[in-house]
């Protein structure tokens, strides 16, 4: 454990969650076993959500490989949505019976999770009490908590005192937003729920609070280097003497010691840390990188850069020269040029290229504009639709959909009676549909021809022809739920005959792992391992294939890790937004926004400028837009 002075309370980092999740179900079994060999019950503190569920897939194992027993064990758990009935999916009751206690031997009399069925005048009553139960069995011996991007802990939403108790809360919007897709929409998300007080949780004799992923790095920053503020109740666990943060990577990413180390301990100047330092100075003085100066390094924890490698004007020139060169015009590589300084290669002068887009709109979202500059520059360029969309579409769109192919039809002359009943059926269906109940075959596959019309006119806008527009509807996705299945040999091999199809020379993929519904990081993972299993088969042509990660529908590369920055005329930035509207049913308010409420193609043009405005802020062209890619080695 490594603790800088900006950090105010112990943090652990793993280099993954798979690992940490390990490790503290461990910690929770050691516990369990100290206590059975005492003839003691172990009482723990529960959380629920995505961050806890590895924790209790290892308690699982345990119990069924290594006879790890639950009768000695006693559960309270941190929170319930209210009102809510105990059988409903997104119930807590739910989650913790099929993450976990369906899965153990503990006795049920021994869990105890609030209860949302009560009527409000008795939960007052009802909270004291499971304070008291709590204190009756002496108390918590371990508290696991996740930690929302608002800061709270359990539902302690901001605002909450240090020294609260068990009670009804109302809950923040970021809060309900983020539980908008497990209710199908914000508004079926309840509004209140049951929550342990932060005080509450202070008496547990150990507190562990566990955080995953980059969406997790800025509140985590705030809460281990932050002040203390009711504004983000996590801080108040800086007042506990047992208290640990256990963080995978990602979710560490923002903590100085591993943001800006160079400001916490002497560090090994590789070109990448040297290109972040420097790009952060000038970000931090406000100059462009060929004006910062040696006393710019020395007062602002750079000394040891400049000393070792300054003085600070060679420095400059090295890394500016470094950040120029990733700007090109030719993201497919410039025919018969020097490429030693630039991106891509010039040879072959005309490339093949595969696109893949996870969504029906991703492609030309996030990199429009260097998709209709490949096909200009005249490269074979083919566009790759992994997944069909056909949840983010509203359901009055389908039905929009189907009255207008009963009319066509009609105009033909046809018989629309078959048409006709199955509007009717779909129609019934949609009015008494429950939020999140899976649509019916005829509403899924209408609602991906509406997405797939929709992918058609944007690439071939894009200037493709209809022979290289792919559309792979993978396996994995095809569930109509929102939960995918995992992802099988069938994905893979999908996109391994494509790949063998066209032998590209370069690929493009989403590495957007921010998407909220991790669909983006699950098609890039299978795009990865089908390069990989065709490099061990001995595909010559694979070596020869470079990979080149996009973002843009969610988040931005930051400007030290950019490799290629392909810059935009205003024209272009018209031409793609025009692309990004084929997208009809994506347009206005999409069915799942995710936390950012401007329109995709807003989003998209506010983030190639400001990428364009980094650029020039560090001393470098004024471009109107700029798309920018990072290259993965496979």
């Amino acid at each position: 454990m490594e603790e800088t002075r900006f950090e105010k309370l112990p943090v652990s980092v793993f280099p993954d969650q798979h690992t940490a999740s390990v490790s503290v179900a461990k910690r929770i079994a050691d516990l369990i076993r100290s206590k059975q060999d005492k003839g003691e019950q172990a009482v723990l503190g529960l959380a629920t959500g995505a961050t806890p569920v590895g924790v209790y897939e290892e308690l699982v194992r345990m119990h069924r490989e290594e006879g790890l027993s639950f009768r000695n064990v006693i559960t309270f758990n941190l929170d319930e949505y209210y009102p809510m009935q105990p059988d409903a999916a997104q119930s807590y009751v739910t989650f913790m019976n099929e993450n976990l206690f369906n899965h153990i031997d503990i006795d049920k009399d021994n869990v105890h999770i609030p209860d949302g069925t009560l009527p409000k005048e008795e939960i007052h009553e009802y909270c004291l009490n499971y304070e008291r139960q709590i204190e009756e069995v002496g108390g918590l011996d371990l508290q696991v908590l996740g930690i929302g991007r608002t800061g709270h802990i359990g539902f302690n939403e901001p605002g909450s005192a240090p020294n609260s108790g068990t009670r009804l809360v109302t809950l923040d919007d970021l809060t309900r937003r983020d539980a908008a897709r497990d209710f199908g929409g914000k508004e079926n998300v309840p509004t209140k729920a049951i929550t342990m007080g932060i005080g509450t949780i202070f008496k547990a004799r150990e507190i562990i609070l566990m955080a995953w992923s980059q969406k997790k790095a800025p509140i985590i920053k705030k809460a281990v280097e932050g002040e203390m503020s009711s504004e983000v109740p996590a801080t108040y666990l800086q007042l506990s003497n047992n208290v640990e943060f256990v963080l995978d990577e990602d979710a560490a990413s923002e903590l100085t010691r591993f943001n800006t180390p160079w400001l916490v301990k002497d560090c090994v100047w590789d070109t990448q840390l040297t290109k972040k330092a420097v790009i952060w100075l000038s970000e931090k003085v406000n100059k462009p990188i060929l004006k910062l100066t040696d006393e710019d390094y020395n007062n602002n924890g750079m000394a040891q850069l400049a000393t070792e490698f300054g003085p600070a004007y060679d420095i400059n020139i090295d890394i500016f020269n470094k950040i120029q060169h990733t700007i090109t015009g030719w993201p497919g590589g410039k025919p018969k040029a020097d490429d030693s300084q630039r991106p891509e290669r010039a040879e072959p002068a005309r490339k093949r290229v595969v696109i893949f887009s996870p969504h029906p709109d991703d492609d030309v979202i996030s990199m429009g504009g260097t998709f209709i500059r490949l096909v200009d520059q005249g490269h074979e360029v083919h566009v790759a639709y992994q997944t069909s969309g056909n949840t983010a579409v509203w359901d009055d769109d389908v039905l929009r959909y189907v009255e207008f192919a009963i009319d066509f039809n009609k105009s033909l002359g046809n018989d629309t009676s078959k048409l006709q009943k199955v509007y009717d059926d779909m129609r019934g269906f949609i009015e008494e549909k429950h939020p999140n109940q899976v649509d019916t075959q005829e509403i899924m596959n209408v609602k991906g021809f509406i997405r797939k019309s929709e992918a058609y006119a944007g690439a071939r806008y894009a200037g493709l022809e209809d022979e290289n527009i792919h559309f792979m509807a993978l396996p994995f996705y095809e569930t109509g739920k929102h939960k995918k299945n995992s992802v099988s040999d069938e994905d893979i091999n999908q996109t391994i005959e494509l790949l063998q199809r066209v032998k590209p020379h370069q690929v493009f993929a989403a590495g957007d792992f921010a998407d909220p519904h991790g669909t983006h990081i699950v098609c890039f993972r299978i795009i990865v391992e089908a390069l990989k299993r065709l490099k061990q088969a001995g595909e010559a042509w694979v070596n020869d294939c470079w990979l080149w990660m996009y973002r843009g529908a969610w988040h931005e590369f930051e400007t030290y890790e950019i490799e290629m920055a392909v810059p935009l005329s205003p024209k272009e930035v018209l031409r793609k937004r025009q692309a990004i509207f084929k997208h009809q049913s994506q347009k206005d308010t999409p069915v799942f926004p995710g936390d950012d409420a401007r329109e995709f193609w807003v989003r998209a043009e506010e983030r190639n400028r400001e990428t364009a405005e980094q650029y020039h802020k560090l001393g470098l062209a004024d471009y109107e837009a700029m798309e920018a890619f990072v290259r993965y080695h496979y």
